[in-house]
């Protein structure tokens, strides 16, 4: 399953570059996971400062 990023993404962008599918860009405000290409390794939740990453 999938992870999600909540409202408490700050931006710093750590999530996207410890990606190793490229799953996770930019959004509006916050950053985004495609849900098709991640392959739940949870490298972006370890490396986010600020636990904005969970679980679908």
């Amino acid at each position: 399953m999938a992870r999600v990023i909540s409202d408490e993404c700050v931006m710093c962008g750590s999530c996207a570059e410890s990606c190793p599918v490229d799953a996770i860009s930019e959004g509006d405000g916050k950053y985004v996971i495609d849900a098709d290409a991640c392959v739940d390794c949870g490298s972006c939740e370890e490396g986010c400062p600020t636990s904005a990453i969970s679980e679908a």
